[in-house]
């Protein structure tokens, strides 16, 4: 999870993923990725995959620590790293994973009245609940909603209905 510390306000990193890849096509997701070696370390592998998945030089990032961490419907555990990134970077897409990348304002993040709950059916009948977020015609869902919305709860000690 990377907050860039913009004069003005503080954004947050997303990308969206390529169509033609077989998990999560087309989806908004914060860069990252699984540990390649069996002593994995999150912090190296979250700098890692920014560095392959959008080009950012590990040098203006700061890791702060860990969020919460965050199980997904598929029962995948993610642990997001948060990281404070200085102005002044260049980011470049890996095209094979990667189809755009953008920036959104941490305040309408964290601004509870922009967390949706939704709720769709699987093609099992089960039916699944999840947080989504849109801005600038850009909807952020799922597991990504997720782990922004656990950051707003250890953020600011509340649910939001």
């Amino acid at each position: 999870m990377l907050v860039v510390n913009h004069a003005a306000a503080p954004t947050i990193v997303f990308t969206q993923r390529t169509r033609h890849l077989a998990d999560h096509a087309g989806q908004i997701s914060f860069p990252g990725g699984r540990c390649d070696d069996a002593d994995c370390n999150v912090e190296r592998t979250a700098l890692r995959e920014a560095e392959e998945e959008i080009g950012l030089d590990r040098g203006f990032v700061d890791l702060v620590g860990l969020s919460s961490p965050y199980r997904t419907g598929s029962n995948y555990l993610v642990t997001p790293v948060v990281g404070f990134v200085r102005p002044g970077f260049t980011l470049t897409p890996n095209p094979g994973e990667v189809a755009d990348i953008f920036e959104t304002p941490f305040g309408f993040l964290m601004d509870p009245k922009n967390h949706e709950q939704q709720e769709r059916e699987l093609p099992s009948g089960e039916k699944r609940r999840f947080y989504a977020m849109t801005h600038a015609d850009r909807v952020i869902w799922g597991a990504t909603a997720g782990i922004l919305h656990a950051l707003y709860e250890r953020l600011y000690g509340a649910a939001v209905a």
